[in-house]
């Protein structure tokens, strides 16, 4: 049996804000679901994937409707060695079963990658596929060119890396026990005495580390596209509450001290619910209404975060991405300027997009209507999004096809 142990409970700072990096959408799709649907149609027959603690409703989220095989998560340590030792722990699988390793910030492992790993394990206790170096290798010295350092017999090593399950267990088992440190489980490996056989890496098997490698797959993604047809749609929204009795606001996610409160059935945050209604307008799948009828009693003040989730999810659901989104809050009081940057934050966060694609603005109506009689506060708010689509449809014969091509009117 081919198992495959998926390491997602970092915290991938070095991919900017935006959250851990294996949650963000990348081409529309959280990264851990493509990585977990490449290693599934690549053979793998039961996978595990270890998380962190305050990941579980992210995760959730990231594997809803997979068609893989996935055991349930197990909690990560505090390193990426110790939450590879606690996922094999919780794995228990036979002691001869192949195990590979993977992370979970590579979503393009292929079947051939995958399936060299595992053939090696035939032979040789570990594998672990690798690229040649190309670029010369040079020391940094304070800035400055310092030394050439030889590059023959030196190559990059990837994962998913393989293992026979007792063996790797039991080397990270010592490593733990002893205290040895290493960057990968290939040397763990060898720190145990086992022989690690090399295999073909993949130039395309990038690690998704820097926001640099974030654009690099999403351009990847776009050229190696099944269609290249890519169509794009706006959607707009607007809400509007009253002012009822109580103490603050919530609007756009952030909770502002006020004189009085929403008269509304949910928490009453008019952003969130304009936007919620742009997005589902622009997948003309309803509105918020349709999806979180204010009729049934589990709404009754829900937090609003939960209606513009389903929103963006309905989004990766059809393979697409928010562009960007634009909100604008109409009232008198209270002052939206100050917490702007906030609300961007958090309509980010639960969007999942970048912050320079969200824009919340206020403006007044000069007093007039209810908004300037101070009687209650509206929202209008538009969202782009990219959704793939099928090419349009030939209807031409050959002849009229082949006129076309060689710039025969018609």
């Amino acid at each position: 049996m081919l198992h495959a142990l998926v390491v997602a409970a970092g915290r991938g700072t070095r991919a900017g804000p935006g959250g851990p990096k294996q949650y963000r959408r990348l081409g529309g799709v959280p990264v851990l679901r493509r990585t977990l649907a490449a290693l599934a149609a690549a053979g793998a027959e039961r996978i595990a994937v270890v998380i962190h603690v305050d990941d579980v409703a992210a995760y959730a989220e990231a594997v809803a409707g997979l068609d893989a095989p996935l055991a349930p998560p197990v909690a990560g340590g505090a390193t990426r060695q110790e939450s590879v030792r606690l996922g094999l722990e919780a794995l228990a699988a036979a002691p001869d079963a192949r195990v590979l390793i993977h992370d979970a910030a590579r979503p393009f492992a292929t079947p051939r990658l995958v399936g060299d790993v595992a053939a090696a394990l035939d032979a040789h206790p570990a594998a672990c596929p690798v690229l040649p170096l190309v670029d010369t290798l040079r020391r940094d010295s304070d800035g400055f060119a310092g030394e050439l350092l030889p590059r023959d017999r030196l190559v990059r090593a990837q994962t998913p890396q393989g293992f026979r399950y007792a063996a790797i267990l039991d080397a990270h088992r010592r490593a733990a026990e002893t205290g040895l440190e290493a960057t990968d489980d290939a040397e763990l490996a060898r720190a145990a005495g086992l022989a690690v056989a090399l295999t073909p890496g993949d130039p395309a098997n990038i690690k998704l580390t820097t926001p640099e490698d974030f654009m690099r797959a999403e351009a990847d993604l776009a050229r190696s596209a099944p269609t290249a047809h890519t169509e794009y749609r706006s959607g707009s929204g607007f809400d509007v509450h009253a002012f009822g009795p109580g103490d603050q606001v919530t609007i756009c996610g952030v909770s502002i001290p006020f004189d009085r409160g929403f008269l509304a059935h949910s928490d009453g945050d008019v952003g969130m619910h304009a936007l919620t209604d742009a997005i589902f307008g622009a997948l003309a799948e309803g509105d918020i209404g349709r999806w979180f009828p204010p009729s049934d009693p589990q709404w009754k003040g829900a937090d609003s975060a939960i209606f513009l989730a389903k929103a963006a999810e309905r989004v990766a659901a059809r393979g697409g991405r928010i562009v960007n989104v634009d909100v604008t809050l109409i009232c008198e009081a209270p002052k939206i300027g100050p917490h702007s940057d906030l609300m961007r934050r958090r309509l980010a966060e639960i969007l999942r997009i970048d912050l320079g694609r969200v824009s919340v603005k206020a403006t007044t109506t000069e007093r007039l209507g209810f908004p300037g009689r101070g009687e209650g506060i509206a929202a209008q708010a538009a969202a782009s999004l990219a959704l793939p689509c099928a090419p349009p449809a030939d209807d031409r014969s050959d002849d009229e096809r082949a006129d076309a091509m060689n710039g025969v009117p018609t």
